[in-house]
């Protein structure tokens, strides 16, 4: 499970980094944390862990077969 979440925020963290990276870097780093975690959530838990829990059950399912 800590492996399916770090495969979520990291490349999420990384991406938004990338995009908004040079407006971000003219926060003060609590709001840049504010800034990074209220876009980075939403997309995480909506976007991307659905999708991964929906491949973890298809990955079980299969080993569960061999």
């Amino acid at each position: 499970m800590a492996l399916m979440i770090w495969l979520a925020v990291f490349p999420t963290l990384t991406v938004i980094n990338l995009v908004l990276g040079d407006w971000l870097g003219t926060l003060p780093p609590v709001l840049r944390t504010f800034v990074l975690a209220t876009a980075a959530v939403p997309i995480v838990i909506y976007g991307l862990m659905p999708r991964l829990h929906r491949l973890r059950a298809i990955l079980l399912a299969r080993m569960a077969r061999s």
